[in-house]
């Protein structure tokens, strides 16, 4: 990840790990589990990597050779399976307290002035125009739909705004109105200039 310009390379990595530790002290959870779920989660994110299944083995082996217990890899390994945005969709999954914790530090970084950033960050890689006006946010998407191109400044409102307010744990809630009103406040104004109204 140390050359990606998505939004998720290391440092993104590490802001995650971070958010963790911190969810950590206020919430009952596997801080073992929750820490290498938080370190490894993007390693085989479809977004990032054309072998999945080569990289998931290659994450199995290490933890195998630190001495990771096979019913802890099992739970790292839910976890980074249903951890995505995407990947809840169409069909819900329940994570662990543990595994709420993780996703939880995940989407704050998705949100708030930083989330601002990656957003066009990832959109810039990946072609997206930043806003036309006459594409309307799409609603109800499969996640086959999900994963096709639309504007970036549509993605706060078929993502973004939504994980802010499906927060699992009072910690992540609270630090994600925050976020989430930096965010409504950069659209607004993002709409208006674009307008020519300011």
């Amino acid at each position: 990840m140390a050359f990606d310009h998505s939004g998720h390379g290391f440092d993104h990595i590490e802001r995650v790990v971070n958010m963790t530790g911190k969810l950590l002290a206020s919430e009952p959870a596997n801080g073992e589990v929750a820490l290498t779920a938080a370190y490894l989660h993007d390693v085989f994110d479809e977004k990032l990597c054309d072998h999945r299944a080569e990289k998931r083995q290659e994450v199995i082996n290490c933890l195998q050779d630190f001495g990771y217990h096979p019913e802890e890899i099992k739970q790292v390994l839910e976890i980074i399976d249903h951890l995505s945005f995407a990947d809840s969709l169409e069909q819900h999954h329940q994570l662990s307290k543990t595994g709420q914790v993780v996703q939880d530090a995940d989407r704050l970084d998705s949100i708030g002035a930083i989330g601002v950033a990656r957003t066009f960050a990832y959109g810039a890689v990946h072609g997206a125009a930043m806003y036309d006006p006459k594409l309307p946010p799409r609603r109800q998407l499969t996640k086959a739909e999900y994963r096709n191109n639309t504007t970036t400044l549509n993605h706060f409102y078929e993502k973004l705004f939504l994980v802010a307010d499906q927060m699992n744990t009072k910690t992540a809630q609270q630090l994600a109105k925050r976020r989430k009103s930096l965010m409504e406040t950069f659209v607004q104004e993002f709409k208006a200039e674009w307008s020519g109204q300011t």
